[in-house]
């Protein structure tokens, strides 16, 4: 059956510790993604923050100070992860530290089944502990409307879109972490966000200059960069 690794999206958007909120929204902005895995030197994943993380820490620096009680029932080390999080400038002080994770052979069922039990949007696809991609209920549903999910992937498939998703991880104009490639029988199927007319022509083609290409399905939409706003 489909895997995590044939789903996945490898172009990730990450930060480092470091980064500040300011860069961090620009980039959810800029990307049209909701979140980013924090990552160290190593590729390995420290935490994650998402456009969550990023509202949260605006209402609670927007809070009144507590009352007795609340300061009662929560206690030093919530009231200490409160501070944290509002007055954090850098993604190490706002980031979701336990953050739920697949490796790559983990099935595509196991995969939903995760983003449904912890009621999250993404979840980030492990190798030997480091970051290798990231699996959103986006590409779950791409791929539910494509493939039969409960054979493995064809070989000849798997060999075309990793070909096609090199040739555009080396294109500064293809933005492929708002895109996501399905391969089926032969039949390329793109799905995400393009910025221009242009750029998805050029995708198209991409696609179909790929050995054993038999057909490509564009189910791409057309967002220009300025209509992204928060």
């Amino acid at each position: 059956m489909l895997t995590a690794a044939d789903v996945m999206t490898t172009a990730v958007i990450t930060v480092r510790p470091e980064t500040s909120i300011h860069e961090i929204a620009k980039l959810l902005c800029d990307h049209h993604i909701s979140g980013v895995p924090v990552i160290n030197d190593e590729e390995r994943l420290l935490g994650i923050v998402s456009e969550g993380d990023l509202i949260g820490h605006a209402q609670l620096a927007g809070e009144q100070r507590r009352s007795w009680w609340q300061t009662f029932l929560n206690g030093p080390a919530v009231l200490a992860q409160h501070y944290a999080k509002s007055h954090g400038r850098t993604a190490s002080d706002i980031m979701t530290k336990e953050v739920v994770t697949v490796v790559e052979t983990t099935s595509v069922a196991d995969t939903a089944r995760t983003l449904e039990q912890h009621q999250i949007k993404r979840v980030p696809v492990l190798r030997d502990g480091r970051l290798v991609g990231i699996v959103t209920r986006s590409n779950l549903l791409q791929v539910l409307a494509t493939a039969d999910v409960s054979r493995p992937m064809d070989v000849a498939d798997r060999i075309i879109r990793e070909r096609l998703t090199d040739e555009l991880e080396e294109q500064s104009w293809a933005q492929l972490a708002a895109k996501n490639i399905v391969v089926e029988n032969g039949v390329v199927h793109l799905f995400g966000i393009v910025q221009s007319e242009e750029e998805r022509h050029a995708i198209r083609l991409a696609a179909e200059n790929q050995a054993g290409v038999k057909a490509v399905e564009d189910h791409l939409s057309i967002v220009p960069a300025t209509a992204y706003v928060f």
